[in-house]
């Protein structure tokens, strides 16, 4: 099998062909799926090794007092050999990763072959295709939990170790000191407690992410920003706790948590910075100076690691292993979000280039995961479902109606898309009557009603779904309550249009054609306005048919949103592509005049943009580069598509032209007025549709495309392989 090692003497890294570890009594053989690097231990072991003698010597004083503690006792000569051997030899490297289990030793009996574990120690969760890992030092992973996410493992374990140091209660305010990835960690899981988190870092781009991490504010150490939020938060009287997840030798550190602390205050350490304490400060504030050692109690105790003697749970609620399995389950229930920093993934093959790349600084990373090679195998298609559309007997009859009556609207939620986007288009339109608005909240509903009309204001979302004379329901909520409204409605009867997403997951898109099945009623319509704007139409009919593949790039300058925005809510709400995606993959679904067979998406490091590539079945390829680090000056969106020796250009809904050969075939006017972008298209055909009982202005089967796609985007990140599009039969 192959592994990374050092040769600590000379700085070499490579990646050896080793045997195959046997699996002893009391632990499993793990193959492994992804590996983490710890961008700040493992970087540090290999600068260290590229170091001169001399270099080694100041950088470990710990093992020079060990040296001369041995040339007293054995002599120069013997003492040489000694470290010259243990220099001169290759060391392992890795101590986080999660694998399937492929063996399992005498003695274990709660876990099986096949079973996917996380692992941890830096003696047996290597970077190696196969570990031999003792009991106490792998968790079963949960259900649903992607295997590089549960490689944070390890990492997480030391992060919440440290958290659990600091005793933090509901309402505490901390100052996490270093955010790079155990910073990070510990600014979620603090979040996860309850306790409001200030976040120091000279890196503003790691600010900027613990910021969209939970964090209340970040900055500059040098900065007066993050003494103004403290006294902001606190009242003046300054932190609970400070979490020291810094390394380096400055003693800035531990002088600002000082600072910054309360009276009898707590400091932990979690990284390896320079502790030399201001005794003044310390003494005068009694501030409680506390370590976190690594993973939790258990870790350096050979008997509990490698004999696995547990420690009694009544007496030792959190030891390694616990902490392991309780990292785990917050990831997987979204309680903390590891993807955001995943800034890199490497085959495992080029191990030693992506260590290079990191020592180089060529990589700017907060975590980096390793892909092996036979998990790269089989996640080579892995597949989301396009479910079937099935109607119990056709679709539901349209309810018999007047010719000259008006079409009877319910608005569930009126936020600021409905109010700006949807309801001008039909407060004045000829046919149209707004029933009833439906609000959590009282006063959003009155303002609605005041502005545009409504001739009720409720909060009763049963009574508008049961009252038989209203004829279609807009849900126009957060996206978390799109499917269950959707579902709701559609069993009552009503038409439906629902703003994107239609679902977060397989099983809300799911539940609701479960509804279609079960009432026999498709009247369903999805926002996808884009299809439906009048200057995108003209330039596909100026395009023309075409014979041949095509390619499409749509470049989507999205921008950051502000600080507290609930589209940053991803645990609740999903991701932001989850939530604005499908209106792209719909309009390339819609120009290709198909739908897409595979997807396959990468973001840059930091999570920051993204880029989904769409498989369709005549070869036609879709690229759609999804970005919020852009200037605010260019263009939201621009789109071409290019077949046949044509190409057509959109710039965001403003101009567009359609090119063949070495002339312009076609080039649209300016618009006078704002852009277009459908909406007023699309409202007239959902309302024609539900007048006149005739065909949705977007079949089912393409909605459910389109959704099934957008999930398909983060199944990819996931996994890190083009995704399947299986339809089912």
């Amino acid at each position: 099998m192959k592994q990374v090692v050092q040769n600590y003497k000379s700085g070499e890294l490579t990646v050896l062909d080793v045997p195959v570890p046997g699996c002893k009594p009391g632990g499993v053989l793990v193959r492994s799926a992804y590996s983490l690097i710890s961008t700040g231990t493992e970087l540090m072991k290999v600068s260290e090794a590229g170091m001169s003698m001399l270099g080694k010597a100041r950088s470990r004083p710990d093992q020079v007092a060990k040296v001369v503690q041995s040339v007293a006792t054995n002599g120069v000569p013997a003492t040489y050999r000694k470290v010259m051997g243990k220099l001169d030899s290759y060391t392992p490297l890795g101590y986080s990763l999660c694998g399937v289990v492929e063996q399992v030793g005498a003695g274990i009996d709660e876990v099986k072959v096949g079973d996917l574990v996380a692992c941890a120690g830096n003696e047996h969760a290597l970077h190696a295709e196969l570990n031999w890992v003792p009991k106490n030092l792998y968790a079963r992973v949960p259900d649903g939990l992607a295997p590089r996410h549960a490689a944070f493992g390890t990492v997480g374990s030391i992060a919440l170790q440290g958290v659990r140091r600091g005793e933090p209660q509901l309402g505490d305010v901390a100052l996490v000191i270093g955010l790079g990835l155990i910073g990070q960690l510990v600014v979620q899981l603090l979040g996860a407690s309850g306790v409001r988190v200030v976040g120091v870092d000279p890196d503003p781009v790691r600010c900027e992410l613990a910021e969209r991490l939970g964090a209340a504010a970040c900055g500059d150490p040098a900065s007066t920003a993050v003494e103004a939020a403290v006294a902001e938060l606190t009242g003046g009287h300054g932190v609970d706790h400070v979490y020291l997840a810094a390394g380096g030798g400055s003693n800035q550190p531990v002088e600002l948590a000082a600072r910054l602390c309360r009276d009898r205050g707590r400091v932990v350490d979690i990284g390896k910075c320079r502790l030399d304490l201001p005794w003044n400060a310390y003494y005068e504030k009694e501030l409680d100076v506390r370590f976190s050692r690594s993973y939790g109690p258990g870790r350096y105790d050979p008997e509990y690691e490698l004999e696995g003697r547990d420690y009694p749970i009544g007496y030792v609620r959190w030891t390694e292993r616990r902490n392991l399995a309780c990292f785990l389950d917050l990831v997987a229930r979204g309680s903390v979000d590891v993807e955001p920093l995943v800034s890199h993934i490497a085959d495992f093959d080029d191990a030693v280039e992506t260590y290079q790349r990191l020592k180089d600084g060529d990589l700017k990373a907060v975590a980096v995961l390793f892909r092996y090679p036979e998990h790269a195998g089989e996640a080579e298609a892995p597949a989301v479902a396009v479910p079937a559309v099935n109607r119990r007997s056709g679709t539901a009859p349209t309810p018999a109606r007047s010719a000259e009556a008006p079409v009877r609207l319910a608005f569930v939620g009126a936020g600021n898309y409905a109010t700006s986007m949807l309801l001008p288009h039909l407060a004045q339109r000829d046919g149209v009557a707004l029933s009833t608005v439906v609000t959590t909240t009282a006063l959003s509903a009155a303002n609605a009603q005041r502005k545009f009309g409504f001739a009720e204001a409720t909060t009763d979302l049963d009574a508008v779904l049961g009252d038989p004379l209203i004829d279609a329901v807009f849900v126009v909520t957060r996206h978390s309550s799109h499917a269950e409204l959707t579902r709701r409605a559609l069993l009552a009867g009503k038409a439906v249009f629902v703003e994107k997403p239609l679902a977060l997951d397989e099983d809300e898109l799911a539940g609701v054609l479960a509804a279609v099945e079960e009432s026999g009623n498709d009247r369903l319509q999805v926002g996808f306005n884009r299809r439906f704007a009048p200057l995108l139409n003209e330039a596909r009919k100026r395009f023309g048919a075409r014979s041949g593949p095509a390619s499409l790039r749509y470049l989507v300058n999205a921008g950051r949103l502000e600080h507290g925005s609930w589209y940053l809510q991803q645990g609740t709400e999903g991701s932001r592509f989850a939530g604005e995606g499908g209106h792209f993959i719909d309009t390339a679904s819609w120009l290709l005049k198909a739908d897409p067979v595979s997807v396959y998406a990468i973001t840059t490091p930091g999570n920051e943009d993204l880029q989904v590539v769409l498989r369709y079945p005549d070869g036609s390829t879709a690229t759609v580069s999804y970005v919020t680090t852009g200037s605010p000056g260019f263009p939201k969106e621009t789109l071409d598509l290019v077949a046949d020796g044509k190409v057509l250009r959109l710039d965001d809904f403003v101009r567009a032209a359609v090119y063949d050969g070495r002339r312009k075939r076609w080039v649209s006017s300016r618009l006078p007025k704002a852009r277009d972008k459908g909406q007023s298209a699309e409202l007239a055909a959902f309302v024609k549709a539900v007048r006149t009982g005739g065909p949705m202005p977007v079949p089912l089967e393409s909605l459910v495309a389109t959704t099934a796609a957008t999930l398909a985007v983060q199944a990819g990140l996931a996994g890190g392989a083009p995704v399947t599009l299986a339809r089912a039969r």
